[in-house]
């Protein structure tokens, strides 16, 4: 079966535009904590790929949580990519590679004294596939004037298997990826001055579950003080799962390979792993198996009481969804156009009955076709969004909220949508003028609030702060502008995760 995760990779990676650079560019270097780097200029814009922010997490670090990376003695060069996390690689067999932990940056200057807005970007990828090479950070730096780094985190099994039950050494292993992006923004902390950039001025934006990962940041106590702005396109807290769902994967990765005891999984190779997490994760519904994991050390509570308990309002918010976000995996998982139990389980686990029920009720009112997408667009995305930007505003940061609506063929957006108009690069796409205009002015929003801004206006009327309850909202359409929502679904009994097992 071809691996659900394989698709959208693909699709993320051809919105990552590759530009061609003459290989005869000239080479750059700065000092990080480890040592010198030597990047490359392209265009207008410095790039340091590949540099590692952790020790390689193998041998004796398999499993565990990510370790400062020691110095090197010469230059190291930094010009090309570094291997993506362990992932599938279509057809079952296997892409990338256990030594993952880098991160790239693309930067207008050097200098220690430009203080630069710092934008990190967390890839998608449903928590198992993807990389930071998938968007272009020229997006950012050759215009704009921010420094932008992407990265790359544990995915999957490595990223967020639970094995704190084996050994006490392990305890944080469900949330291998998630320490990974705090160790990735310490490294920031302590080095981006020298690559330009300002410490204190730190944008985090991610893309599904790119902005489930960030968001998990606001769960744990060991990520405060790294960041002050988050963008969260598409993606909450769902992802964060109690323990008896993370050993509920963890037994069918087990039946799957065979073996009776967790520790077993320990010396398995990344081949077998990842081939059996293909297998239980059948597809595209198992997008919300793998994710950061309630387990008392790390995060130590539901998300949503720990951000009432530990309010921090200097840390300032964007968070959208797009229109119809759940026709992307009714593509891929034809099931949903007429979901029943047996796929709806299969996709939200437990939580199937809740969605269900709201989609028998909303089929006699509107058609099946229709209650699907809607409803299944709700439970995926839309409520989580909206749960966590009402927490955020009842807890007093300033938050702004968007919809991305358009679709040039008129039918509404669908998840992943938005990536190229925010990821604009001019000359480098096949918009028409209408898109164009819209890319821009998107493009510039997005640019407003890194630079520690409100977004701005669009079409002349400003985007609205969202205020818990009232539902104002900014959409981008082909005729974009501030909307105040008559009412957003919340289905109050179903939990903060998206897929529970109990």
């Amino acid at each position: 079966m071809k691996s659900f995760v394989h698709s959208v990779t693909a699709f993320v990676f051809l919105l990552g535009i590759v530009l061609a650079f003459d290989s005869s560019a000239q080479t750059v270097a700065t000092r990080v904590s480890g040592g010198w780097i030597r990047g490359i200029e392209e265009g207008p814009t410095l790039v340091f790929k590949g540099i590692p922010y952790a020790k390689p997490p193998v041998g004796a670090l398999r499993f565990m949580p990510p370790q400062p990376m020691t110095s090197w003695k010469d230059t190291l060069s930094c010009e090309k990519f570094g291997s993506p996390a362990s992932q599938g690689g279509g057809q079952g067999g296997l892409k990338g590679s256990e030594d993952c932990l880098s991160l790239n940056v693309y930067t207008p200057t050097t200098s220690k004294e430009a203080k630069l807005p710092v934008l990190v970007w967390v890839h998608g990828g449903s928590l198992t596939g993807g990389s930071g090479m998938g968007m272009n950070g020229h997006a950012f730096a050759d215009d704009d004037s921010v420094v932008t780094v992407t990265i790359n985190y544990r995915l999957g099994v490595f990223g967020f298997m639970y094995l704190g039950d084996v050994n006490k050494a392990y305890q944080s292993s469900g949330n291998n990826g998630l320490l990974d992006l705090i160790m990735a923004l310490k490294w920031i902390k302590q080095n981006i001055a020298a690559l330009g950039g300002d410490a204190a001025k730190v944008t985090v934006m991610g893309e599904s579950a790119g902005a489930k990962l960030t968001s998990a940041l606001l769960a744990t106590p060991q990520a405060k003080g790294y960041f002050n702005q988050q963008i969260l396109e598409s993606g909450a807290v769902q992802c964060i799962r109690d323990s008896v769902t993370a050993k509920g994967i963890r037994q069918r990765l087990m039946t799957q390979l065979g073996v009776t005891k967790p520790a077993d999984l320990l010396k398995i190779s990344a081949e077998k792993l990842i081939a059996a997490q293909a297998e239980i994760s059948n597809g595209a519904q198992g997008t919300n198996y793998f994710g950061p994991v309630i387990d008392g050390s790390v995060i130590s509570e539901d998300p949503y009481q720990y951000i009432r308990k530990n309010k921090n309002d200097k840390v300032r918010f964007l968070i959208g969804t797009n229109k119809f976000e759940s026709k992307m995996f009714m593509g891929f998982d034809k099931r949903l156009n007429h979901p029943d139990s047996t796929v709806l389980y299969g996709w939200f686990g437990d939580n199937y009955r809740y969605v269900l029920s709201n989609f028998e009720t909303e089929a006699k009112k509107q058609g099946v076709d229709s209650a699907a997408i809607k409803v299944l667009t709700q439970y995926m995305y839309q409520m989580h969004s909206y749960r966590l930007a009402n927490a955020l505003s009842r807890a007093g940061n300033h938050t702004w909220m968007f919809r991305f609506d358009y679709k040039r063929d008129g039918t509404g957006a669908t998840h992943a949508d938005e990536l190229g108009y925010v990821w604009f690069l001019p000359g480098k796409n096949n918009f028409n003028p209408a898109e164009l205009k819209l890319a821009q002015q998107i493009h510039q929003n997005w640019v407003n609030f890194i630079k520690g801004k409100a977004p701005g206006d669009v079409n002349g009327a400003p985007w609205p702060h969202f205020v818990a309850g009232e539902n104002n909202i900014m959409v981008f359409d082909s005729a974009s502008g501030p909307a105040q929502l008559s009412n957003v679904y919340n289905d109050k009994t179903s939990p903060s995760s998206c897929f529970v097992l109990k």
